[in-house]
């Protein structure tokens, strides 16, 4: 089988050398020791040829000697641009990748200086320039450049290398050229998918044909390669920052928000989520979806399952274990979404949003017992819902004879009836920022400067509520016949009594305990039709400002003593 001819080394030369340089010397020393005059032109043309021959070869091996130092020049050159691409490659974080572009550019051209021009929507400008030291270079003179050579690189996508500016026809006229005294110069295009986004300038100041086209092209080969880890690393930064933007909103905003992708695994969990769940974001990461919801007691795997199917958002209402918050039960409103790309692609996974309407909902319960003006003016909900002792005015009033009426009316027309003294009752006891704390079949009751409703004069905002009540109810009898005409007793005191949320986990309501109440409600009791009777407690603080009918003490059921009590007539302010 032939084998192709292959070129000799240089050391196979340099041998055939040394051999016609040894036959050459014989041959000189055969023609001196000749005595046939006839041989000597025929040895002298030998001669000749030798010696021809050996400078061929010496040509020849010179050639080959440059054209090896040539290639391992290229070879090296190539090693350093693999180098410098995988160290720039190996960094995102684009300060470091810009830095370690100009230190590259510098070390594989012996320029002076370098810099990265990019397009930041206004033209051109300098991002990084370096110095052959390493050092970043930020005052104006140092960053003097040929502006007409960078615009032309970034106009044609081409690059360009000058031996010397000052001489070339291309740009000696140029002011910055002349101006700054700029040499040897390298130029090249950052091109991404056939778009210019910047420009890399290198060059020398001092000394003329430092650069080749070798140089040009090695520049032009890295500018490609620094153009992706570029464009890399400032995606990644926006990636990073649109992260750091989410997570701080998602952070911030007050409903909670799970995410679940795909494969059924929290991505995502915010600060919210854990205030509302009572459980660390940092427990919950990458976990499977049904046991974490099922270890925060949310009940909502079959819905999330629907979503998944279907692909359509449901909500519902949800009360949490009170075992995960010490303040209690939380009710939340929880709705779930499918996940969308901008496109509205279905991801596959489902979105949680958690809000607390515990606070809400509680808010609404206080609008059941106490007067709207005062429902905003309420700060701290839990510290006025826990029981406490205070001295409060409680007000009890009822209808009289309520169950004789239920004998020849229609349940529905009686509840009607008791509507009707409710509503006169609850916006007289309300227009005196009293606190309904229940209803009790046929008969109110009302309470004064609580927790929830202080009031310094709460005696007399009692008082001025039973006579509210007195006088409204009066004009309300004018309005039905005789038969279906409703009275009332009302029975006032006021003591010391313990007031807060009263009941169990599941069910409270706003209340007082104690004998206060329960002398108010033996004097509502011993109320005749359309009567007031307050305790002497009561008529000690409002003495001065109301007129009243002494009773004959009177014993009261449950107590040792018999007690003071006075029949209200009107107030005297």
């Amino acid at each position: 089988m032939d084998t192709l001819p292959t070129s000799p080394t240089t050391d196979e030369l340099l041998g055939q050398i040394e051999q016609l340089q040894a036959a050459l010397i014989e041959q000189q020393r055969l023609l001196v020791r000749a005595p046939d005059e006839l041989a000597r032109p025929t040895a002298l043309r030998h001669s000749s040829a030798l010696a021809g021959r050996i400078e061929a070869l010496r040509a020849a091996a010179a050639r080959h000697e440059s054209e090896l130092k040539a290639q391992a020049m290229e070879k090296g050159r190539l090693l350093a641009l693999q180098e410098v691409g995988a160290a720039i490659n190996s960094s995102l974080d684009l300060d470091v990748v810009l830095q370690q572009v100009m230190d590259a550019i510098i070390h594989l051209t012996s320029a002076e200086r370098a810099m990265l021009l990019l397009d930041g929507g206004n033209g051109l400008e300098v991002k990084i320039a370096r110095n052959l030291s390493r050092e970043t270079l930020e005052n104006d003179a140092s960053l003097d450049i040929s502006r007409s050579i960078v615009r032309r690189v970034a106009e044609t996508g081409e690059a360009i290398v000058t031996i010397n500016a000052q001489e070339d026809e291309r740009f000696s006229a140029q002011h910055s050229i002349v101006s700054y005294k700029l040499r040897s110069i390298l130029c090249a295009p950052l091109n991404i998918k056939g778009h210019t986004t910047g420009v890399i300038y290198a060059d020398n100041r001092i000394a003329s044909g430092i650069f080749g086209d070798a140089d040009r092209d090695l520049l032009a080969a890295f500018a490609d390669q620094a153009a992706v880890a570029i464009d890399n690393a400032r995606l990644f930064q926006e990636v990073a920052e649109m992260k750091r933007l989410m997570d701080s909103v998602f952070a911030s905003i007050a409903s909670g928000v799970i995410t679940i992708d795909a494969e059924d695994r929290i991505a995502l969990y915010n600060r919210a989520a854990e205030r509302i769940l009572g459980a660390p974001a940092a427990d919950m990461a990458q976990r499977a979806a049904g046991d974490v919801l099922a270890e925060l007691g949310l009940p909502v795997a079959s819905i999330v399952g629907r979503v998944k199917d279907e692909g359509r958002t449901q909500s519902v209402e949800l009360e949490l274990s009170a075992l995960r918050r010490p303040t209690g039960p939380t009710t939340i409103n929880l709705t779930a979404s499918p996940l969308h790309t901008v496109e509205n692609e279905r991801l596959g996974g489902v979105a949680l949003v958690l809000e607390d309407v515990s606070e809400k909902k509680r808010i609404e319960s206080l609008r059941r017992y106490l007067p709207p003006a005062l429902v905003d003016r309420v700060r701290d909900l839990d510290g006025a819902q826990k029981p406490q002792r205070r001295v409060i005015t409680v007000l009890f009033a009822d209808i009289r004879d309520f169950s004789r009426l239920g004998e020849h009316i229609d349940p529905e027309e009686l509840i009607d009836l008791a509507n009707g003294f409710f509503s006169e009752a609850v916006a007289a006891i309300s227009d005196c920022y009293g606190l309904i704390d229940k209803f009790m079949g046929d008969a109110v009751m009302a309470l004064f400067n609580t927790p929830l409703n202080p009031q310094a004069d709460h005696v007399e905002q009692a008082i001025r509520a039973a006579l509210a009540i007195q006088k409204r109810l009066a004009a309300h009898r004018r309005a039905q016949p005789p038969d279906k005409a409703l009275h009332f007793g009302i029975g006032i005191h006021t003591g010391e009594t313990v007031v807060g949320n009263v009941g169990s986990a599941q069910r409270k309501d706003y209340s007082a305990v104690g004998d206060v109440v329960n002398l108010c409600k033996r004097l509502q009791e011993m109320a005749g039709h359309d009567e007031i009777l307050i305790s002497r407690d009561v008529y000690e603080e409002v003495r001065d400002r109301v007129v009243v009918e002494s009773l004959p003490p009177v014993q009261v059921r449950g107590r040792r003593t018999q007690e003071e009590v006075y029949r209200l007539i009107r107030a005297t302010g």
